[in-house]
């Protein structure tokens, strides 16, 4: 008789493991969403569209006899679920988040222990998961348009595997924008930024769902086809995966390591996107442009997020001190945050270039090419220096506040870009004289990747490249000083 109730035990036992393992947030969200009046209407007004598209198709089908017609069927019932699946599904987690925000409700869930990462993963993972009871219902009606003919079952398969990540993409970044504001006035802006960046996402999603499926048979035979949507799968879900780490930091307390998670995440980003890269570089026979368009886009979005990772608050909290180190990147401060976007912004602009000099063609312009992979990273540099020098200098803690130096280095990148060539103008030059726009961030830039097709000499020398970057490197020794002169005035006050 023991026999069975050691069963029991253990079977009790494993129940409440899994009890333990199960976000409670999850239920009460589901719970909570699926009682809202929002997800009956939108799931009835779905599937009454897809009951009458269907006898629609039936009526179609039994008039015309057997031309094609499944792509068209595909994309109207797509239509019907990218509605919800763009814009209703990452709203309400924008809406769920941002209301506990403004009700004062989310210091509850945080004394229950869970966490800011657990309580977000929670709040994602719930609107997820009414987003699968959705496709579960138009399911049958997107399988059903591939008995139409004129689409084939691979092409559906990508459009909802491609259609699943833009979901959560979306969902993540509306969790991630209810973090951004705290005062009515900013969260009224970022309320209606969001409604715009929704609209677009659905816009974006709906063309894509489009494209695939007019023409995903022929599209596949292409041979960088699948290139792409490797690469637009990549960066959805490591964009998703950065944007969820940047909203649990600005959710913890400032006495945690807030500063890792949003960091490791970045550090990772870039390591695959490096791989990813040297990929396409050798599928497309060793191409200079590969390497260089890689070098530009990615010293760009490191330059995005730096804005906010340099911008970080002074010194950290006194529990987290005894353990850092120089080295320690990934603990919270300014300087430590500003050493890691030098250091990433300057090594992803040198791989770029080491990867163009590899290449096997032969081009008149490759050394503009190589010029403008590295002035890419450059100006980020020192306009992340300066701002910091401009910001910090003064002593001032209204003035040095993150939100200041964003603002400042944005107001300081624009000045530099439009005064060169208005005082290029007023001395009778052109707009885009070489010198005069040396350190301008747009037309120098645009400079150092052209080439005088006369003589095949890049427009900007090889010494005015070295000046742009000695500058860049020595805006940046005094940042990182000036860094740290106030994160010790900061310890000791």
């Amino acid at each position: 008789m023991s026999a069975p109730v050691e069963t029991v035990g253990a079977k009790g036992s494993l129940s409440e493991r899994l009890g333990d393992r199960i976000n409670p947030l999850v239920v009460k969200e589901i719970r909570q969403g699926l009682r809202t009046r929002m997800f009956w209407v939108c799931f009835g007004l779905m599937l009454l569209a897809c009951v009458l598209l269907s006898l629609m198709a039936y009526a179609d089908v039994k008039d015309g006899g057997y031309r094609a017609r499944g792509n068209t069927y595909f994309f109207t019932y797509f239509v019907c679920l990218g509605l919800v699946h763009f814009f209703v599904i990452p709203y309400s987690a924008y809406r769920s988040l941002a209301r506990e925000r403004e009700d004062e409700t989310w210091v509850l869930l945080a004394l229950t222990g869970l966490g800011p990462r657990r309580i977000l993963r929670g709040k994602v993972t719930s609107f997820l998961a009414q987003a699968a009871l959705y496709a579960s219902a138009v399911g049958p009606f997107l399988l059903f348009s591939y008995y139409l003919n004129g689409i084939d079952l691979p092409t559906i398969l990508l459009v909802l595997v491609l259609g699943a990540a833009w979901l959560v993409f979306l969902t993540v970044l509306g969790v991630c924008a209810a973090t951004l504001a705290d005062a009515r006035l900013g969260r009224a802006f970022v309320h209606f930024l969001v409604l715009g960046l929704l609209a677009s996402g659905v816009a974006q999603g709906l063309g894509g769902a489009f494209a695939l499926s007019e023409g995903g048979s022929r599209l596949m035979r292409e041979r960088e086809f699948f290139s792409v949507i490797g690469v637009a799968l990549w960066l959805m879900l490591s964009y998703g995966w950065l944007l969820f780490e940047a909203a649990a930091a600005r959710l913890s307390l400032v006495t945690e390591d807030y500063s890792r998670g949003p960091r490791r995440a970045l550090i990772i980003q870039v390591l695959v996107s490096a791989a990813i890269v040297v990929g396409l570089w050798a599928n497309q026979s060793h191409e200079r442009e590969v390497a260089v368009i890689a070098g530009v886009a990615g010293c760009m979005h490191l330059t995005l997020c730096g804005l906010f990772v340099v911008s970080d608050v002074d010194g950290q909290a006194r529990a987290l001190r005894s353990s850092t180190r120089p080295w320690s990147l990934l603990r919270p401060g300014a300087v430590r945050g500003f050493r890691l976007m030098v250091l990433l912004i300057a090594g992803w602009s040198i791989f770029c270039a080491l990867l163009g000099l590899s290449s096997d063609d032969v081009q008149s312009n490759w050394r503009s090419l190589i010029y403008v992979t590295l002035a890419a990273a450059a100006y980020p540099v020192l306009y992340f220096a300066v701002a910091i020098l401009v910001a910090k200098m003064p002593r001032s803690d209204r003035l040095s506040s993150p939100a200041a130096v964003r603002v400042l280095f944005i107001s300081l990148a624009g000045l530099g870009a439009v005064l060169p060539p208005l005082l290029a103008l007023l001395v009778d030059e052109p707009a885009d004289n070489g010198l005069i726009n040396l350190l301008n961030p747009i037309v120098g830039l645009v400079n150092f990747g052209q080439h005088d097709y006369g003589t095949d000499l890049p427009k900007m020398t090889v010494e005015l490249l070295c000046f742009v970057c000695g500058v860049a490197a020595l805006a940046a020794f005094a940042a990182d000083r000036t860094l740290i002169e106030r994160e010790q005035r900061v310890h000791t006050s």
